[in-house]
């Protein structure tokens, strides 16, 4: 760990990271400015174009795109998509990871060898069967059906994680509390849970992106009145040629709002993920 610190602190090697940095800012940069910039000018050169020529960028797209209603639609549809299947995955993951770690029930290894073994299940295998038993039960089409396909293949990977930070606490502080006559439940909710913040925090960048970032059990399970905004977007795509205007906006709220979440918590990312990988 020194000898990583000692070579991130080296001058060309700082210099490296920092190219690398604007590398990977550049798409970015070039879809902020393509977003600020009218039907014309994006036809007839490129977005780079606008450092020369600052004055071809206004909010006019912006604007525009508050008043498109298939557009905000989605982008409501995605937030009540994702907030709730994010919340409901940490919650019952939380739970479950304090169970597996250390409450002591028949078959608790068993079980959780199970829920580790869904973890290489493919979301692709449980589409169609998943698809018919949600239009039995009137959930198809639905922003309920798409979140709850979303906790259901969320959970394994979410169980896992936190299980492992919460067996790595301390025996003797769980056997400290529960001798001064604190419940299992104020035992999770005092003790647990604040010491287990990096991991939570890690499980609902994750979590978060996944779902806010999906198109595919969207595009399946979601109708024209509950799409998120990765479905209006690819719709918007088939006429790109004529709403550039539109689709470089909406693109960019789609990017920022993951991005603005990861920086939020980026301080127990690495943090969480180290500690609830390995035992």
């Amino acid at each position: 760990m020194n000898a990583i610190r000692r070579g991130l602190g080296n001058g060309v090697v700082q210099v490296f990271l920092v190219v690398i940095g604007l590398v990977w800012l550049t798409p970015l940069a070039g879809l902020l400015l393509s977003s600020m910039r009218s039907t014309k000018d994006s036809s007839s050169s490129g977005w780079w174009t606008a450092f020369t020529s600052p004055g071809q960028l206004s909010l006019d797209n912006y604007s525009a795109l508050l008043e498109n209603a298939g557009i905000t639609r989605a982008f409501w549809n995605t937030v009540l998509i994702s907030v709730p299947a994010t919340t409901l995955v940490v919650v019952l993951a939380a739970l479950a990871a304090y169970a597996f770690a250390w409450l002591d029930f028949p078959g608790r290894e068993p079980v959780f060898l199970i829920v580790v073994a869904l973890l290489v299940v493919p979301v692709q295998i449980g589409l169609l069967p998943v698809a018919k038993l949600f239009r039995e039960l009137g959930l198809f089409g639905t922003i309920p059906g798409v979140v709850l396909f979303h906790v259901a293949y969320g959970l394994p990977f979410a169980v896992f994680l936190l299980r492992n930070y919460f067996a790595e606490m301390p025996k003797e502080m769980l056997e400290a509390a529960r001798m001064d006559g604190g419940s299992e439940w104020r035992i999770f909710t005092r003790l647990v849970l604040p010491v287990g913040r990096p991991a939570i925090a890690s499980l609902a960048i994750f979590q978060f992106l996944w779902v806010w970032n999906d198109m595919l059990v969207a595009l399946l399970f979601a109708d024209a009145s509950s799409q998120p905004l990765t479905v209006e977007l690819q719709s918007q795509i088939r006429q790109f040629g004529s709403n550039i205007d539109v689709l470089a906006p909406g693109a960019f709220v789609s990017l920022i709002v993951p991005v603005v979440v990861f920086f939020a918590f980026q301080r127990h990312f690495v943090q969480g993920v180290m500690a609830g990988s390995v035992k």
